[in-house]
């Protein structure tokens, strides 16, 4: 294994755009084709990031972090630990272990955030209780009011899942974010500024749809009508409503900005 060395109130949101002030870089590691950046893409750069995309396996991994300021994770069909078929997983596995280490802001998500989980101590397997799929809400835990991603975030999170694979073990000193009834691991933080969010926040009403058309049967746990365009709509405004300006400030937090959590200043919750 390789190592490495619109927002509830518009006036805060844009006060929050004003304070993004200096550049960071990011690397984008987007696992599989079927899961790109997406709106995530624009909230970034509109906040002030420059990406560095990265299409696995065929873009090769960076040597080391030192040329970024912070990391992002995407999705994908693999489960996490699948390296018979993706032996690369491995190796993005190493860099997100390192980038938690050091305190590079990360920001991994759904397969992203198993594949964070795995890496550093953490169980993902596939979910006892079903597939989770579809528009839900999380709720945040008593950490989250605290941290400084989360706890401007409301109470309940809209969101959007589509998933079998499930994280059934945060890794060890790993701060619970926020939860929901089935799958109980829904966000985490790792060290002082390693996020996982086991749901999806980069979806568009097309890529739902056609991750339903091409996986039938996880798309018939929820009733044909979770997939009609009009529904799909009003489910990505009321994400972007909630993490466009968490987008914006992961940013701040990347560029310094935004201070991250103190060292060990959770227990696991």
């Amino acid at each position: 294994m390789r190592t490495f060395g619109f927002s509830r109130g518009l006036e805060p949101f844009h006060a929050l755009m004003l304070a993004t002030m200096t550049t960071a870089r990011l690397l984008v590691l987007q696992p599989d084709p079927t899961d790109p950046v997406g709106p995530l893409g624009d909230w970034l750069t509109g906040a002030g990031a420059e990406l560095d995309l990265r299409r696995l396996p065929d873009d090769p991994l960076p040597g080391t972090l030192d040329e970024y300021q912070g990391v992002v994770c995407l999705g994908g069909g693999m489960s996490a630990e699948d390296d018979a078929q993706h032996p690369w997983l491995a190796d993005v596995r190493a860099l997100l272990a390192t980038a938690a280490r050091t305190n590079v802001p990360t920001l991994a998500i759904c397969l992203g955030a198993q594949l964070l989980a795995v890496a550093t101590g953490g169980r993902v397997e596939i979910g006892q209780a079903g597939p989770e799929v579809g528009a839900a809400l999380v709720a945040k835990k008593d950490a989250a009011w605290s941290d400084p991603l989360f706890a401007d975030l409301p109470l309940m999170q809209d969101v959007m899942h589509f998933h079998e694979d499930a994280i059934t073990q945060l890794p060890r000193g790993a701060v619970l974010l926020a939860s929901a009834p089935k799958y109980p691991n829904q966000a985490f933080r790792l060290h002082r500024s390693a996020y996982g969010v086991q749901f999806h926040i980069e979806t568009t009403t097309e890529l739902v749809q056609a991750w339903a058309d091409e996986s039938p049967d996880l798309a018939s746990t929820r009733a044909p009508r979770a997939f009609d365009t009009e529904t799909l709509d009003r489910n990505h405004a009321d994400i972007a409503e909630t993490w466009h300006p968490f987008v914006a400030r992961f940013v701040q937090l990347a560029t310094g900005a935004l201070e991250s959590a103190p060292p060990n200043s959770l227990p696991l919750a």
